[in-house]
């Protein structure tokens, strides 16, 4: 049986991508056609659905810091846009707890999709994991509301949680860097989501809480890495099994094609309240493209209220229209820097005038060098210019490390690489080089050929991971590849045959 899960999920996930479309969407179509054939949910299924899950959202602790959920933009914009969709999906979802269910965005989705755009951490990521995480609170707050469980009173202990957080981390120093490493992971992941769960809280939430105990930690980013496969494996789970539950028996065809009409005002909504809480156009546009799409929760939501006899359609038409939500929300989100790009001249009209939080560069202060990608490749990069006599300047979307560079000393300043806007106002004049040291296919492309449509005459210097993305990087006007892997190789032979000369000669002068 599992063998057949893992092979239609690769199957369909492979011609997803094909298609241009996220693999995720091929999961959830393969959990619907198994499911017309017959097969259905199993124990060992839906617990791994529920561990790849809780990984996800511990990985997501690991790297979330507790004061962006205090950002106002993340209150203001995440409560009103929840409070106006609720509103709006009245008329069409009946009783208001399953509305403002459906006003949830898909964390699962979303974090994913961040996640493989390497995103997270950028501004517009930062903001659509807080408003994430503020939904994914209320929605602890809906279950308990509708009857999916009561909370207990030990639950009041969970406010002495952050004393945990030095006896964690003095664990996670001593658990090594293999394979303790991953099982301690997992087993932080699991125990905080059994003990929320006890206590009658949601466990995606306590995975989520006890991940940020390790938060900002020096080991945390390793942590998250090591988990990185066995997320996704778990992950797949998770979509198949919103497929085999319920499938396509008994399915409103209307209902669910007027809530899916629906589901595309979220973006726009969210964009609107993005542009009234001054940010730009593009990050805006961006994080609200993200957020496009209905949850999880819902199906969570619905199920406790068909419980209770409140639920105005079948499981099975909501089960189809959270999953088509999210093959729909998917590409978009995927695609949202290249939509963005051709719908700047029209989106900009909307932005407000002014400085903004989120501004970026426009001049370099004399810079004869530019490095975007401000990370361990970046970083060096810059080190090694400015000792070569060069007046390097760095760039990176991550505020946390533009605010450690900028510590140190070093001309970093906000920007995004993938952002039109800023190609177009930077003054390169003097510069002499541009280094792509960025981990995204998609963001060297679009950022080179900015560059090569401004006409920049300069070394545009870029890393290339994999020996494919090549003839795309020099077409797009990439001069000069790196291959980190390889030529890190190269370069540690050549100091061994380095030493080995040494030796030799050392050898040869004794005797």
């Amino acid at each position: 049986m599992e063998a057949l899960w893992v092979a239609t999920a690769f199957a369909l996930g492979l011609f997803a991508t094909r298609l241009g479309l996220p693999p995720l969407v091929g999961y959830l179509g393969a959990g619907f056609g198994l499911h017309a054939l017959g097969l259905r949910e199993t124990d060992f299924l839906h617990h791994a659905a529920e561990i790849g899950v809780l990984l996800l959202l511990f990985s997501l602790g690991l790297k979330l810091r507790p004061k962006d959920l205090l950002d106002p933009r993340v209150l203001g914009v995440g409560g009103l846009h929840l409070l106006l969709f609720a509103l709006l999906a009245l008329s069409f979802a009946g009783p208001f707890p399953l509305a403002l269910a459906l006003g949830l965005s898909s964390t699962v989705l979303v974090a994913k999709l961040l996640e493989d755009k390497r995103e997270l951490t950028t501004y517009h990521g930062r903001l659509a994991i807080g408003i994430l995480v503020l939904q994914d609170l209320v929605a602890v707050s809906l279950l308990t509301l509708v009857g999916g469980g009561s909370v207990s009173p030990w639950a009041l202990l969970l406010f002495l949680f952050p004393l945990l957080r030095l006896g964690v981390a003095w664990l996670l120093e001593r658990s090594g860097h293999e394979e303790l490493l991953v099982l301690y992971g997992l087993g932080l992941a699991l125990l905080g989501g059994e003990t929320f769960r006890q206590v009658g809280l949601s466990p995606e939430l306590g995975a989520l809480l006890t991940g940020t105990l390790l938060s900002g930690h020096a080991k945390g980013t390793e942590m998250a890495k090591a988990l990185w496969g066995l997320k996704e494996a778990f992950l797949v789970a998770f979509f198949l099994n919103i497929g085999l539950r319920e499938g396509l028996q008994g399915v409103e065809a209307g209902l669910v094609l007027g809530l899916l009409l629906l589901s595309l005002l979220k973006a726009p909504l969210f964009f609107l309240l993005f542009l009234l809480f001054g940010l730009r156009a593009r990050t805006a546009f961006v994080a609200g493209t993200y957020l496009g799409n209905y949850s999880e929760f819902a199906l969570i939501v619905g199920v406790a209220l068909e419980r209770v006899g409140l639920l105005p359609m079948g499981l099975g038409s909501l089960a189809l229209l959270v999953a088509l939500s999210m093959a729909l929300s998917a590409p978009l989100g995927r695609y949202s820097h290249t939509l963005y790009r051709r719908l700047e001249p029209w989106l900009l009209r909307l932005e407000r005038k002014g400085r903004h939080p989120d501004e970026e560069p426009e001049r370099l202060d004399g810079a004869t060098a530019l490095i975007v990608g401000m990370g361990r490749t970046g970083g060096a990069v810059y080190r090694v210019l400015e000792a070569g006599g060069e007046r390097p300047f760095g760039l990176d979307a991550d505020p946390e490390k533009v605010e450690r560079h900028r510590a140190k000393g070093r001309r970093v300043l906000y920007g995004d690489a993938e952002d039109p806007e800023l190609w177009e106002r930077l003054d390169l004049s003097g510069v002499k080089a541009v280094v792509l040291a960025l981990p995204d296919l998609e963001a060297k492309l679009l950022a080179a050929r900015w560059l090569k449509e401004r006409g920049f005459r300069g070394v545009v210097a870029a890393t290339s991971f994999h020996l494919e993305e090549d003839p795309a990087l020099e077409a797009a006007g990439v001069s000069l590849l790196f291959h980190p892997f390889r030529e890190a190789g190269e370069r540690l032979a050549e100091r061994v045959l380095e030493r080995l000369a040494i030796m030799g000669e050392v050898s040869h002068g004794r005797s």
